[in-house]
């Protein structure tokens, strides 16, 4: 395994364990799903140029269509919950009164 490989495989993990654990804030778990997006889409654009494949050409950028709507879903889930429960920490959250 490449040093590369190895560097963008050990991102999505870390950010990964890092929305698994530290689960106090949205916006840091916003931070780690954006991280993942980042490291996959990374993958993504390296992966046709290593192995010469034109098929799978068009794939990051349909990562990068879905991170931006993921991103753009997330902020305004943390506006909605910013402006309705005070704070964006996830313990005040509750999804059975919504």
């Amino acid at each position: 395994m490449s040093p590369l490989h190895l560097s963008f495989y050990s991102a999505f993990t870390l950010s990964s364990l890092g929305l698994a654990f530290h689960r106090t804030h949205l916006v840091s778990a916003l931070l780690c799903l954006e991280s993942m997006m980042l490291s996959m889409y990374i993958t993504l654009s390296i992966w046709p140029v290593e192995n010469q494949a034109a098929s799978s050409a068009l794939m990051p950028m349909l990562m990068l269509t879905f991170s931006a709507c993921e991103a753009g879903t997330g902020l305004a889930m943390l506006v909605a919950t910013t402006r309705t429960h005070g704070s964006d920490q996830l313990h005040n959250l509750n999804l059975l009164q919504c």
